[in-house]
C-alpha cells in the first residue's frame, strides 16, 4: 500500500478515528483479519435525532435488516428501514440504504456493481445530502463506492469507485457519510481510509463499538468470512435492546 510519492502508507487505527470522530454517521469497514484467514466486513449506524435512533439490526436470512425498535415511536422508514447486508452466492453486497436491493437485483442478472449505482443517487433529505456508501466482497477482493452531492448542490452528482485486491493482513478500508458532525452535516471527502482491523471477530466487534460515540451508536454488523472453509461469523450489537 502506497501514497502518491511511493511512500509506504501505515495503516491508522479504527478506534482512534472513530473516538476523534463524534458522528462519522453510518460507515462500512472492508479488509482482511490480523491472520490473514478471513475477509471481513463491519457497517454501523448512528443517529441524532429519535427516529434515527430508535432502531435495530436483526438478522435476515443470510443479511441483515433494520427494524423500529419501538414501532409506536417510527415516524418516517423511507431512509432508516433498509436491509444493510445482503449475500448472492459468494458475494456480500453491504450499503447504507435501499440501494442494497439495486445492486443485487443487478447482480443477479450478471451485471455490476458499477452499472447498478449508476442508476442511484444520494439520499434527498436536504440540505445534508447524505452520500450512499456501497461496497461488494468476494473472497479477499472488495469494492467501494460513495455516491454524493457535488460541493452539496443537489443539481450535481458524483459516483466515486474504488477497488482493492491485495489489502494486507490486518488491514482495511472504511468510507462514512460524514466527515463530521456540523448543520449540515459535510460529506465525506477523499478516498477511504486504510484502517486497521485488530484482533478476532469478539476483539475487533468490542473495540469499533466501544470507540463509537456513546450518544450517538445505534447498531453494529461484524461478520468474519473464513476463506479456506468458507463459513462466516457473525456479531450483532444494539444499543437498543
Amino acid at each position: 500500500m502506497t501514497g502518491r510519492e511511493g511512500k509506504k502508507m501505515k495503516a491508522l487505527p479504527i478506534g482512534g478515528l472513530l473516538r476523534n470522530n463524534a458522528y462519522p454517521g453510518r460507515g462500512i469497514i472492508l479488509g482482511k483479519s490480523a491472520d490473514g484467514r478471513s475477509a471481513v466486513i463491519a457497517y454501523f449506524i448512528m443517529g441524532r435525532s429519535e427516529n434515527s435512533r430508535n432502531r435495530v439490526f436483526v438478522a435476515d436470512g443470510e443479511g441483515i435488516r433494520t427494524e423500529a425498535f419501538d414501532p409506536a415511536k417510527l415516524r418516517d422508514p423511507s431512509l432508516i428501514i433498509y436491509s444493510p447486508v445482503r449475500v448472492l452466492d459468494t458475494t456480500t453486497i453491504v450499503t447504507n440504504g435501499d440501494q442494497t436491493d439495486t445492486v443485487y437485483d443487478f447482480m443477479t442478472e450478471g451485471k455490476s456493481f458499477v452499472k447498478a449505482l449508476r442508476t442511484r443517487t444520494f439520499e434527498p433529505d436536504a440540505p445534508n445530502f447524505t452520500p450512499r456508501i456501497s461496497g461488494v466482497v468476494n473472497g479477499f477482493d472488495y469494492r467501494l463506492s460513495i455516491l454524493k452531492s457535488g460541493n452539496g448542490d443537489p443539481a450535481v452528482t458524483e459516483r466515486q469507485f474504488f477497488e482493492y485486491t491485495d489489502t494486507p493482513a490486518g488491514t482495511g478500508h472504511f468510507i462514512h457519510t460524514y466527515k463530521g458532525d456540523g448543520d449540515p452535516i459535510p460529506s465525506f471527502e477523499g478516498e477511504p481510509e486504510y484502517v486497521t482491523v485488530e484482533g478476532d471477530i469478539e476483539e475487533y466487534t468490542n473495540l469499533l463499538w466501544e470507540s463509537l460515540n456513546p450518544d450517538n451508536k445505534v447498531s453494529l454488523f461484524v461478520r468474519f468470512i473464513n476463506q479456506e472453509t468458507g463459513e462466516y461469523d457473525t456479531r450483532i450489537v444494539n444499543k437498543n435492546v
